[in-house]
């Protein structure tokens, strides 16, 4: 028997290490799709809590109009607080505005300027006052702030916030 040496044998090679990079099609879709998933997601649950704020404020809106327990002036002081609160619901830097900046806020969402130059002014002072002007028209006042419940609903119309 010829001896085994003049065979070209060589010794045992171990495989390269696994790198790091590129990783594999699963992480690339973690990497990728998880993100924009997330994003989708979260933008779905805002915009259902926004859609119930609005709806629970046009109910509160409609049993304010519909208490005749209430003087009119207890009704427009209602009236701003829900306006207020819906404000700080979605545009907190805009909850503290007061006088003049709030009319403009307010009128900011709307194509007409009902509350800076409408029955809306007495929103400013009104609710200040031991009594309610005898010019304001609380119909019209209620069917403003109901057209201002349906401009924050919708994303055409978003109030800018106001300096």
């Amino acid at each position: 028997m010829p001896p085994v040496q003049d065979l070209p044998i060589r010794d045992i090679h171990l495989p390269e290490a696994i790198s790091w990079f590129p990783p594999a099609i699963g992480w690339w879709f973690i990497i990728i799709v998880v993100p924009i998933v997330s994003y989708f997601l979260i933008a779905l649950i805002q915009r259902l809590f926004q859609k119930t704020a609005i709806k629970e404020a046009k109910k509160l809106l409609l049993q304010l109009q519909t208490n005749n327990a209430l003087t009119p002036l207890e009704k427009v002081r209602e009236l701003s607080s829900l306006l207020r609160r819906v404000t700080v619901n979605f545009h907190p830097e805009n909850g503290g505005l007061t006088g003049r900046a709030w009319l403009d806020y307010l009128d900011s969402s709307l194509k007409k300027t009902g509350f800076k130059n409408g029955v809306g002014r007495c929103l400013a002072d009104a609710p200040y006052q031991k009594e309610l002007p005898p010019d304001v028209d609380l119909t019209a006042l209620f069917k403003l702030a109901q057209t201002w419940l349906n401009a924050q609903n919708s994303n055409v119309s978003r109030p800018k916030k106001i300096q």
